[in-house]
């Protein structure tokens, strides 16, 4: 009896070291298979490249969509940003950068609202500090109000930290005042990158970018008006975001005109609530 209870006692030790040693194992596995996902996350959160990019287009032919460029739209779609609409409908994407308030949004307002057309207005700091009640106007009127930050730096050269003040000021601000969320961003000067578009994801934003624009905002190339109108017509193209400068004297002469024109042409403006990818 004693022999047999001696043989169950270093049985069950032997059967302890054993159960002991598996869970030692296991937990060694668990801590290996943690410390390699936080590697992974770490790998993937500094792979994102913080290279400068200046959007551009290369312009279609007889109305065909333009070339975005290989590395501009994978990384536009990558983070589900904007940029051109479905080839398949004759849609349009009205936007307009408000950077300061040259005069001419009040007329482009009322533009809009006899052409009964919905566009999307990318505002500063700046222009929120001066025009506060043009936003109001727009807000009121169903348009959509966007952000393009509060000083309009350049977001790649900036860390993660100065584009969240850049970015959220603004928001608070417009939301504090209007009870207004703004979710759509358009980068100041056309300048992302991977990271900076991908940062701005993490503050609730998608990112818009344009397939048209021309050489609008500079002043000392107002009165320019068939050139204007010729520049638009030319580049219609189905799914169209495209961009016009508020601060534009010869936008605010000709847009009447120009929407009648697109509509006539079977286009139909849609605001990017609507966006159809």
């Amino acid at each position: 009896m004693s022999n047999f209870c001696s043989w169950c006692n270093e049985t069950i030790i032997k059967i302890i070291v054993v159960v002991c040693l598996l869970a030692f194992i296991i937990f060694v596995i668990f801590v290996a298979g943690i410390s390699n996902n936080f590697q992974v996350l770490e790998v993937n959160s500094t792979a994102l490249s913080t290279k400068k990019i200046e959007w551009g287009i290369s312009r279609g032919k007889n109305h065909e969509q333009p070339d975005l460029g290989s590395e501009n739209l994978r990384i536009i779609n990558e983070f589900n940003g904007m940029a051109m609409g479905s080839d398949e409908y004759k849609y349009i994407y009205l936007t307009f950068d408000n950077g300061y308030e040259a005069g001419y949004t009040e007329k482009i307002l009322d533009v809009l609202k006899e052409n009964d057309v919905k566009a999307t207005f990318f505002i500063t700091g700046q222009y929120l500090k001066t025009s506060e009640d043009l936003v109001k106007r727009m807000i009121d009127e169903g348009h959509t109000v966007g952000n393009h930050t509060v000083n309009h730096k350049s977001m790649p050269g900036l860390d993660n930290e100065t584009i969240k003040e850049e970015v959220m000021n603004l928001h608070k601000s417009v939301y504090e005042k209007f009870n207004y969320e703004m979710k759509y961003i358009r980068p100041p000067k056309g300048e992302y990158s991977e990271e900076s578009i991908a940062y701005t994801n993490t503050l609730g934003y998608t990112t818009v970018m344009w397939s048209f624009a021309y050489d609008d905002w500079e002043e000392n190339k107002q009165g320019r008006e068939d050139y204007a109108k010729t520049k638009i017509y030319d580049n219609l193209h189905n799914g169209e975001i495209m961009l016009l400068h508020a601060t534009s004297k010869d936008n605010s002469n000709i847009l009447d005109e120009v929407i009648k024109e697109i509509k006539n042409q079977g286009y139909e403006f849609r605001s990017l609530n609507e966006f159809v990818r």
